[in-house]
């Protein structure tokens, strides 16, 4: 059970050595400007593999669906990025339950956007935990831990990759000791878990009291969507790059555009400040602020809302 690009590599992996009896994801969805109804990527790497697939659109309540699952009786469903709650008539199912490969060093940032808080919230270590699968949202018991260093400038987009990979490699590392006998379960310690809920559009909105640090990390979490945005008096800016300025000290009010430098325009926070690089107004292409300056008049002293 797996859906976008980040769940490709255990996928493969599983195709590769594991009997797969099926593949369960998410519904064909319109996609990009002129809503061309697209598959998910699992399904697409499924399409030459004779699997046969479900796309239900509430799994809970897709009793045809979980018939054909349990008709097929799996000895172990595989939990990938799926996007939605397993429903306890499909946790029951498999002879030795449902393990899921989750984006995070449980029981930190439980939820589904792992990688995007961990990186918000400035965190130098990311990873990925194998679980078995209970009712709860990443509650189960958990089986193996992969960290995976994260480099202080790396974004969301960077480092999924990277995480999917090393998913993937923990998979096969989980199954060859569950194969063995020699896997066992560790309950997670609940007064340490801390939430990861989904990414909203609105958490792009920068807010500029926050330190420089913290606005940088948040658009490393947030890159590339939905990114980080402010507004140019009526203009929405997306800024497509940037960089920390200054942690410390402050320079003037918080969203005051400073000055011009060789790499950007930069900009208070709260404390610090943070450089500007790129930036993308609605309709147009990413572009420096210089050139973005050539056409329209960007003043100093302004303040970005």
């Amino acid at each position: 059970m797996g859906t976008p690009d980040f769940a490709l590599p255990a996928f493969h992996a599983l195709a590769a050595t594991e009997h797969l009896v099926a593949l369960v994801t998410q519904p064909d969805r319109p996609k990009g400007r002129k809503g061309i109804l697209t598959p998910p990527p699992v399904k697409e790497a499924a399409s030459d593999m004779e699997i046969p697939v479900y796309q239900p659109e509430r799994l809970r309540k897709s009793s045809e669906v979980i018939e054909a699952l349990s008709s097929a009786r799996p000895d172990l469903i595989v939990v990938v990025a799926f996007g939605q709650i397993l429903p306890q008539s499909v946790l029951k199912i498999p002879k030795y339950g449902c393990i899921n490969v989750h984006a995070s060093l449980l029981p930190k940032y439980r939820g589904a956007g792992p990688i995007q808080w961990a990186l918000i919230r400035g965190e130098k270590e990311l990873g990925v935990t194998t679980m078995l699968m209970d009712a709860g949202m990443d509650t189960g018991p958990m089986l193996l831990k992969k960290t995976v260093p994260a480099d202080p400038t790396e974004t969301a987009a960077d480092l999924s990759p990277r995480l999917a990979e090393a998913g993937a490699e923990l998979l096969l590392e989980t199954l060859k000791q569950l194969k063995e006998g020699k896997l066992k379960a560790i309950p997670q310690n609940d007064a340490e878990a801390s939430m990861a809920p989904l990414i909203k559009k609105e958490d792009g909105f920068v807010q500029w009291q926050m330190t420089a640090s913290d606005i940088f990390n948040r658009w490393r979490g947030l890159f590339p969507w939905p990114g980080l945005t402010a507004f140019y008096q009526n203009t929405r800016w997306k800024m497509t790059a940037i960089a920390l300025g200054a942690a410390q000290g402050h320079f003037g009010v918080p969203g005051e555009i400073l000055r011009f430098s060789r790499e950007g325009l930069e900009i208070s926070a709260g404390e610090g400040y943070i450089l500007l690089k790129t930036l993308q107004a609605e309709g147009k292409r990413a572009m420096t602020p210089k050139a973005y300056a050539a056409g329209h008049a960007i003043e100093i002293g302004t303040i970005l809302q």
